[in-house]
């Protein structure tokens, strides 16, 4: 486990169905991107091949690669799966941010 990164037992175990299920992904990729109407939304994206200078993260067999853009943002971050009736998916605690939406989809940070 990462000290910038806490991942869940939870978002652990669904990360590596996921990558399990893909056979031929490695990891899954976070980062952040512009949009939404806070300003920015987090982004995952199955890898393929993990680059000699990705930072890696593995947890519980699931392997999470930081976009190096988005690292000074996720600092302290914790990444959870919850799983409800109406609504499953990972949740990002991040005390980096500043604002969010009402919708919970996209956030702000201080210098963002």
């Amino acid at each position: 486990m990462s000290n910038f990164l806490s991942i869940s037992d939870s978002a652990a175990k669904h990360i590596k169905k996921i990558i399990d299920d893909n056979s031929s992904c490695k990891a899954l990729r976070i980062g952040l991107k512009k949009g939404g109407c806070a300003g920015m939304e987090y982004t995952m994206d199955l890898v393929e091949e993990i680059k000699e200078n990705d930072e890696v993260i593995e947890s519980n067999g699931a392997q999470i690669i930081v976009a190096p853009t988005a690292q000074m943002f996720l600092f302290g971050t914790t990444i959870d799966y919850e799983e409800g009736l109406i609504e499953s998916g990972f949740k990002f605690s991040n005390p980096n941010v500043t604002e969010a939406c009402g919708c919970g989809e996209s956030i702000k940070f201080g210098n963002s």
